[in-house]
């Protein structure tokens, strides 16, 4: 607090040293004047002091004002969205100049916004569009290779199983901003969950013939079917592609699911940022095939779950992945 007052005195002095400096300047010449006028040396002093008072009592009326109009700036800078009519009212030609080109600025801001949201919104329902349309002939590709089965075809369902990864994956990033309008939460059986994402990567497990060890967790949680489903095949998946032999394995300890892979691991450097945005890391520059967005897209659906997610990691002996399950306060948007 008291920082904070040096502050504001020292930026008010700052702002009027020229006024100050001028009225020090007045005195002076008047005292000076009067002393050479050979007058008694009582008039100059009282001159002088009465100068001096009056104006003190004008610089702190003027202080408290700048005090007044300094503090409405700062809390208009702290609120979300800041109107020109939450600014103190203009004292002089240059401040109103000043307010409305703010206002031409802000409104060309609010503009903006819009064209952006506008086109992110044309955007998602594009995308929306097409991976409803792009399902059809991949579909169409699954029956027919289906229709003859060989080592061939197998290959060929497997990379048509990964595009279809990928789209879905392409479609919940999109609706990732406007998430919190599609959330639906319940109490759900966890097991159901489990064995849906299980089943999605099953031709997966045993193409690489890795094994899993998953028993039932007999758990409910509250949070959102679609969404957590989503971030467990995710998980899963990463642990299926970094993973070229052993095991994974599922199960629940004190409400966290943990799914822990024997894959090649995370160097102990690239721990802390994996969750961040485009983070692909030593493993992603050297198997090319990491965008650095899976893990932020599942850090970031279960924060709006309101679920915690860690990494625990060892080069060369695997992954372990812990998603914090307990029900916590869900704050609204």
């Amino acid at each position: 607090m008291k920082n904070q007052t040096e502050n504001i005195i020292l930026l008010y002095l700052h702002k009027n040293w020229k006024p100050i400096a001028l009225f020090s300047v007045f005195v002076l010449v008047f005292s000076i004047v009067f002393s050479l006028s050979h007058l008694p040396l009582g008039p100059i002093l009282y001159s002088t002091l009465l100068c001096f008072y009056i104006g003190l009592i004008f610089f702190v009326v003027d202080f408290f004002i700048f005090i007044k109009r300094y503090k409405k700036l700062q809390k208009s800078k702290k609120t979300i969205i800041v109107h020109t009519d939450q600014l103190p009212a203009p004292q002089n030609a240059i401040e109103r100049q000043y307010q409305e080109l703010l206002q031409i600025l802000s409104e060309n801001k609010n503009e903006l916004t819009v064209q952006a949201d506008n086109k992110q919104k044309d955007l998602v329902d594009y995308f929306t569009q097409w991976t409803h349309q792009i399902k059809t002939p991949m579909s169409a590709m699954r029956l027919l290779l289906q229709s003859e089965q060989n080592e061939q075809t197998s290959e060929l369902e497997m990379e048509l199983f990964k595009i279809e990864q990928y789209v879905q994956f392409v479609l919940q990033y999109l609706r990732l901003e406007k998430m919190s309008n599609d959330l639906v939460f319940k109490k759900y059986d966890l097991d159901d969950i489990l064995k849906s994402a299980i089943r999605k990567n099953a031709k997966m497990f045993i193409r690489k013939k890795i094994s899993l060890n998953y028993s039932d967790v007999n758990c409910t949680v509250l949070t959102d079917k679609k969404w957590l489903q989503f971030v467990i095949e995710q998980i899963l998946s990463n642990a299926l592609k970094y993973t070229n032999a052993g095991s994974i394995s599922i199960h629940m300890k004190n409400y966290r699911l943990i799914i822990e892979d024997t894959g090649i691991g995370i160097l102990e450097e690239d721990l802390p940022r994996v969750f961040e945005k485009g983070f692909t890391g030593y493993n992603g520059r050297t198997s090319n095939q990491s965008t650095g967005l899976g893990l932020y897209l599942c850090k970031q659906i279960l924060t709006k779950l309101s679920h915690d997610i860690a990494i625990e990691s060892q080069v060369g002996k695997g992954t372990k992945v812990m998603i914090d399950l307990e029900t916590k306060e869900i704050g609204v948007e």
